[in-house]
């Protein structure tokens, strides 16, 4: 197993470790060795973007053809009647 030694660390961030530890019936050791896992568990994975994401969510709604862009075209306020 490795070691790590954290230097400088702010005697608050020290006491809300203790505390979160405490919080959580363990060592403040085996607190931050939790933190860290979690912290570097997603680590590697490739998250998802927002144009891939909506593209999965909406690939069956039954559009199979492409949207023409609209370069050149200015678009124009709906108008309101009162």
């Amino acid at each position: 197993m490795a070691q790590l030694i954290v230097r400088n660390l702010e005697e608050d961030i020290k006491a809300r470790l203790r505390h979160r530890a405490l919080r959580h019936g363990r060592s403040v050791e085996e607190e931050v060795r939790d933190i860290l896992r979690n912290a570097t568990k997603e680590e590697g994975k490739h998250k998802e973007g927002i144009g891939s994401a909506m593209s999965r969510l909406f690939k069956n709604i039954g559009l199979h053809q492409d949207i023409p862009e609209l370069k050149g075209i200015t678009p124009k306020p709906p108008g309101f009647k009162p």
